[in-house]
């Protein structure tokens, strides 16, 4: 099962500190909006999303679809397809994608540990 880039996306109280904070330890923003309170931020291959009030809990994240520099690749497993593996295995998920659709569509499903695991297919 591919599941595409990884990512943490950290709840954040301070945007701004945050980012102030990564960025000495050498990530660069690659993406997002601080005024919209998220970013997301770069080391080499090393991804990380900057939240502030979007997220309870930190939450790993997966956007199938994506490598680690967010560009497509093709051919890559559909978010749906991911869901009826991890159904088939008899994970419980938080929230699921419609089966009726295509494109972009979510999941999450919580690790044992009550870690939030977000499987985001942006396409």
């Amino acid at each position: 099962m591919e599941l595409g880039a990884f990512s943490i996306s950290l709840a954040v109280k301070d945007i701004t500190a945050s980012q102030a904070f990564y960025e000495k330890l050498g990530f660069k923003a690659f993406g997002g909006n601080a005024t919209q309170r998220w970013l997301i931020l770069k080391n080499g291959p090393h991804v990380i999303g900057l939240f502030q009030g979007m997220f309870e809990k930190n939450v790993l994240t997966f956007n199938p679809g994506w490598n680690q520099d967010a560009q497509a690749v093709d051919p890559f497993t559909d978010v749906r397809e991911i869901q009826r593996q991890l159904k088939a295995a008899g994970l419980h998920l938080a929230s699921e994608a419609d089966e009726g659709t295509s494109g972009p569509a979510s999941l999450v499903v919580v690790d044992p540990d009550g870690n939030p695991v977000l499987l985001d297919q942006h396409r």
